[in-house]
């Protein structure tokens, strides 16, 4: 497989090195399907102690969603993220992703497996107290990043956010969806319809292949994203899912299975390793030198 990199690819940390005040990790963790093994595996990696599970001081995660479903065991995720959302909860901030939103509205899809009841009620939970969110916005010395489960695509950018170039006014914006607005938030494309790309599909929902990544193509993007829910490249199958002229400014980290497709602008860094029944391996979190700033 080759790729033009276009530039460098986002910034792997050393912490505090290089960033704005305050600066220490930011861990994009992608999208985890019910693999607890993977989690936490990761999480010691990023430096969690591997007896208690606590998180470094200087460690905060966002993880993108999907938390759950496909892999073995989905409660077991949720009781790691329930514990770290109370124990620390000032450095994990849990993002709403298209499974999570099975539950917290009525569903939108047919899914094999159902949670139990516990950890039906921990999603709702998280979602009714604010536990739970849409976005995060993260500052490192070079870029914003705005990081939502499956992006924000160019019309729901420019008609819900009323087309905003600050990305801590994006992410304000989205949170607030939540709630009354949710019709809006969940709003599909066509992976659940079957229908046509809709270059205005929710940020829960958006293809990144179809919908979010060649709706930018053409306009200059007001900050960097970090996305999960689907990739530009199919792990598995080795190959690109988008045009060759987009194959041609993307770099992939095969060690990391981020794919990273440079704009006009700044980034778009999918962060989603595609995992099934089965992880893929290897994987990694996307590790920013920066910090949250909404």
């Amino acid at each position: 497989m080759s790729t033009v990199p276009a530039s460098p690819g986002p910034e792997s940390t050393v912490p505090g090195g290089g960033g704005p005040p305050g600066t220490g990790r930011v861990a994009v963790v992608g999208d985890l399907g019910g693999h607890l093994e993977e989690l936490t595996a990761e999480l010691v990696r990023l430096g969690a102690d591997p007896v208690s599970g606590r998180l470094p001081d200087d460690l905060t995660v966002v993880q993108v969603g999907d938390l759950v479903h496909r892999g073995p065991d989905s409660e077991g995720v949720l009781a790691l993220v329930d514990h770290l959302l109370r124990t620390q909860p000032g450095q994990w901030v849990q993002l709403v992703g298209n499974h999570e939103a099975q539950y917290l509205a009525e569903p939108l899809f047919d899914w094999p497996e159902r949670l139990g009841a516990a950890g039906r009620a921990t999603l709702r939970r998280w979602w009714s107290s604010g536990l739970m969110r849409v976005a995060a916005a993260v500052t490192t010395a070079e870029e914003s990043y705005l990081v939502t489960h499956a992006g924000l695509t160019t019309g729901f950018w420019r008609d819900v956010l009323g087309g905003t170039e600050d990305v801590r006014d994006a992410g304000r914006l989205l949170n607030a969806l939540a709630g009354e607005h949710e019709a809006e938030l969940f709003r599909p494309g066509h992976m659940l319809t079957g229908r046509r790309p809709a270059r205005a599909a929710g940020p829960v929902w958006a293809a990144a292949a179809t919908e979010l990544v060649p709706g930018w193509a053409d306009r200059r993007l007001p900050f960097s994203q970090v996305h999960g829910h689907s990739s530009v490249y199919d792990w598995r199958q080795l190959r690109f899912r988008v045009p060759a002229d987009l194959v041609r400014v993307t770099r992939l980290d095969e060690e990391a299975k981020h794919a990273t497709t440079t704009l006009d602008g700044g980034r778009l860094v999918g962060v989603d390793p595609g995992h099934g029944r089965e992880p893929v391996r290897p994987w990694r979190a996307l590790e920013l030198a920066g910090r949250l700033t909404g």
